[in-house]
């Protein structure tokens, strides 16, 4: 079993930064792709970045060169950093990990966090 807990969320001005962190909890976080995604109200999940077990990262186009995933294994621990944030990006953001290929489709995820708010104000 994996837990997964998020924290660093909160309200930030259009142009501010935040840092999202996720602690794991079970033996195999190496080993797993860990992701985060974001929900905005009557929205779907919508993917936001992945970051894989050899610390390959993949990112959507819309938080390109603003957002940096990261892992640190010795602290099971994935951060999201948010730079140059933006009233779009306000949104519930969940962590995620998922066992054997990466992937950006949510549902193929084995573990949740129970979510962090980000809003974002202009």
């Amino acid at each position: 079993q994996v837990q997964l807990v998020e924290s660093g969320g909160g309200l930030v001005q259009a142009g501010g930064s935040l840092r999202l962190s996720c602690a794991t909890s079970g033996r195999t976080f190496s080993s797993y792709t860990m992701g985060w995604f974001r929900q905005a109200p009557g929205k779907e999940r919508e993917f936001v970045a992945y970051i894989s077990w050899s610390s390959n990262t993949y990112y959507t186009d819309s938080v390109k060169g603003r957002f940096t995933i990261s892992r640190d294994n010795a602290k099971n621990t994935v951060y999201l950093q948010m730079n140059s944030l933006k009233p779009e990006d306000t949104a519930v953001y969940y962590c995620a990990a998922k066992r054997y290929s990466s992937s950006t489709v949510y549902a193929s995820y084995d573990y949740w966090g129970q979510g962090t708010q980000v809003t974002v104000s202009s």
